[in-house]
């Protein structure tokens, strides 16, 4: 079985990074969507809520696992067997820092990373970017999934 992981924090998951796990998903038998917990950070959403939020996004694919994970990916990978990592590459600063990460990975444990180029209609779009966005009540909702867009406008419009 060709397994696959695609790691993020997805605070939140966006269409970009909807875009890379369903090409993803499509080469692919199994691919996890790793969402890191750093507890250094405070995210808008809980992990648990960016688990379920992935999930139903990414409920039609029928290949794809969502797992939270702390630590270092490699170690991610060596427990469920996974020899690549997929990452989406929006712009060449991306690539600078990747490629990093890429060549201490398979230093590390031999598990490789495939760049796959954000379609160019999300080459501009990062989590960040969007919760700034619709915390100044721009609309965002051709950005994210319509359930991410609802929990969004939730979690920010809540007090």
């Amino acid at each position: 079985m060709r397994r696959a992981v695609c790691p993020g924090s997805f605070d939140p998951i966006t269409n970009g990074h909807l875009d890379i796990i369903a090409r993803a998903s499509r080469l692919y038998d199994e691919v996890y969507v790793a969402v890191m917990i750093n507890k250094s950070k405070k995210g808008l959403f809980e992990i648990d809520e960016r688990i379920d939020l992935i999930r139903q996004v990414t409920a039609d694919y029928g290949n794809v696992r969502v797992e939270a994970f702390h630590g270092l990916l490699v170690d991610f990978c060596k427990q469920r067997e996974i020899p690549a990592i997929v990452k989406g590459l929006r712009a060449v600063s991306d690539f600078d820092y990747e490629l990093q990460m890429a060549q201490m990975n398979i230093g590390l444990s031999g598990v490789e990373t495939l760049f796959v180029p954000t379609n160019p209609t999300y080459s501009f779009l990062s989590s960040s970017l969007v919760k700034e966005v619709a915390q100044w009540g721009g609309d965002v909702s051709h950005l994210v999934p319509a359930a991410v867009f609802e929990a969004l406008n939730k979690r920010i419009h809540r007090d």
